[in-house]
């Protein structure tokens, strides 16, 4: 069971303090010439102020370096994104409100939301139809469950819900697996941790424990009623026969039969592809599936997950992050459930070796027609924090990376172009993607133990055409999540997920951005439902959202891939 949130006690031989700097791979100095930016940190212009604190005291207190994340949502619906930021050693998370001059508002007093659970990540869905955005906290300890009533607070219903979210929780995602019109909740588990065990590194230092020191613990998977309570249907659903340490977590139909399945991304064990059978059972296919393991037949340390089309064959591929010595790895999908590792040829494998990978996002940062990559970077062990957070910073942060898709899968570093981005030398953890400021092109916000949040504006697609998707079903009054838009512009077809949940412990907005670099207009929509029927709609012209809303489109049965 897990243990009440306590430390062990700090060993006298933390009175040594290393500080080792922290280069890029090859201590490649920066370019003389300037190149023209495609991020801006403007944290401080936007209002946004929020530090991170895990309780750093050298007690190697393992909680306080694996989070945390946050969900980047519209949850006053007021049309912009709001941002809601998970902290750790019991302190308060806090929900800022995106206001009309751009900039943020704390609101966690009057919203209720100021959970002080040992935080983790955040999900958002709307658990009861009702069109507003609900959230569920992880926590190490007892999760949380919040309702949104729709008047700018929540209030929490994990209890009255049902929910027994005790175990050491870190990412969690809502969708509906069984296909009845209301989001169910899967919640990944991680260790059972023992806080009195002390571990030290190679020199004999102390250290946090590696996740091989514990035992994993199986996930939950909770089946919404469709009357505000859900059912954990682990056992039923054989989830429970699996006891991973698990971190990351998306959902889609893998396997194209109008059924949501669940990916896994697992710390060390191998990672989970959870295959819906139709009897409300799972079945984990993650080695026939070819995503369970790399191409060495080896599982990695699993953290973040980013889930899109990433060579244009229109098919959902899937990016993991590993730590350093071990490549990030990208599973391309090949059709039929079946997935390649395509990471050496990608361009993605030596870049990344010497960093560890948490959060990441794919995202048409340059509105091109193609998917690019962020990654979030910072270590898990080095050893030597004094308790000061600018210590920690300095034994644990790493620079963050950014991959420009030159199209087709195949991938360049871009952190030239992304300075301000990647030359962030801090413990970094989540990654959230959206439309921050609605100008069309997709921002980043960064979340970094023990450091502050970061928003960074993105300046790179301005003057290039895009069209943004909401899929609705008016009938259930929410997003589609499960399902799939497809456009077709210039001669090119995008496909994108509808989805609340990728990256690591984080949550974003269900809305879809396309890039269409030169075309002011698009051809045509299609939209695949999560039931696996498909929907065309008329195109139009290009720089704005659109809503895209079931049964007002007409039916549509070409190939599709």
């Amino acid at each position: 069971m897990l243990q009440p949130v306590q430390r062990r006690p700090l060993p006298q031989m933390l009175s040594v303090l290393v500080l080792l700097a922290v280069v890029r791979c090859g201590d490649a100095a920066p370019p003389e010439s300037p190149v023209a930016a495609w991020f801006t940190d403007v944290t401080a212009e936007a209002g946004l102020e929020f530090e991170h604190d895990s309780g750093v005291d050298g007690s190697f207190f393992y909680p306080e370096i694996i989070g945390s994340g946050g969900a980047l949502f519209d949850y006053d619906n007021d049309g912009d994104l709001d941002l809601y930021l998970v902290d750790g050693d019991s302190r308060p998370n806090r929900l800022f409100r995106r206001e009309a001059n751009g900039r943020y508002s704390d609101v966690t007093e009057s919203s209720g939301l100021g959970d002080t659970g040992y935080g983790m990540g955040a999900a958002v869905g709307d658990m009861d139809n009702d069109g507003d955005l609900d959230l569920y906290v992880t926590n190490y300890g007892r999760d949380a469950l919040y309702r949104n009533a729709g008047d700018g607070s929540f209030r929490d219903v994990t209890a009255a819900a049902g929910i027994d979210g005790r175990a050491w929780s870190t990412s969690a995602a809502f969708c509906d697996f069984d296909g009845d019109g209301f989001l169910d909740l899967f919640v990944v588990t991680y260790v059972d941790y023992d806080p009195s065990r002390w571990c030290a590194d190679e020199g004999g230092r102390p250290e946090c424990c590696a996740p091989e020191e514990y035992r994993g613990v199986a996930d939950q998977l909770y089946r919404n009623n469709g009357d505000g309570t859900f059912t954990d249907v682990s056992v039923e659903a054989g989830i429970d026969g699996v006891a991973s340490r698990g971190l990351g977590i998306t959902c889609a139909d893998f396997d194209d039969d109008g059924r949501t399945d669940f990916f896994v991304a697992n710390d060390g064990d191998r990672n989970e592809l959870w295959i819906q059978l139709g009897d409300g059972r799972f079945e984990d296919r993650g080695v026939l599936a070819g995503t369970a393991v790399n191409l060495s037949g080896k599982p990695e340390a699993s953290m973040g997950v980013a889930h899109g089309d990433v060579d244009g064959d229109l098919r959902l591929d899937l990016f993991l992050t590993h730590l350093d010595r071990e490549t990030n790895t990208l599973y391309t999908n090949l059709g039929d459930g079946v997935f390649r590792d395509a990471t050496a040829t990608s361009g993605l494998g030596a870049a990344s070796l010497p960093f560890t990978g948490f959060g990441t996002e794919l995202l048409d940062v340059d509105a091109d027609g193609d998917l690019d990559l962020a990654v979030v970077c910072g270590r898990v062990t080095r050893g030597r924090s004094s308790g000061l957070h600018a210590a920690f910073r300095a034994g644990y942060g790493e620079p963050n990376l950014f991959f420009e898709n030159e199209g087709h899968g195949e991938f360049r570093d871009a952190c030239a172009e992304a300075a301000e981005f990647c030359g962030a030398i801090e413990v970094g953890r989540g990654l959230i993607v959206g439309d921050v400021d609605g100008d069309g092109d997709l921002d980043l916000v960064v979340t970094n133990s023990n450091a502050r949040a970061a928003l960074y504006r993105n300046d790179v697609a301005d003057g290039r055409h895009w069209i943004a998707v909401r899929a609705l079903d008016p009938e259930l009054n929410r997003d589609a999540i499960g399902a799939t838009v497809r456009v077709r512009a210039g001669g090119i077809e995008q496909l994108r997920p509808v989805s609340h949940t990728r990256s690591y412990l984080s949550s974003t907005d269900a809305t879809v951005h396309f890039g269409l670099g030169d075309s002011d207009s698009v051809d045509e929509f299609v939209v695949r439902w999560p039931d696996g029927t498909r929907e065309r709609f008329d195109g139009g012209p290009a720089d704005r959202v659109v809503s895209l809303q079931r049964g007002r489109g007409r039916p549509w049965n070409g190939a599709q891939r």
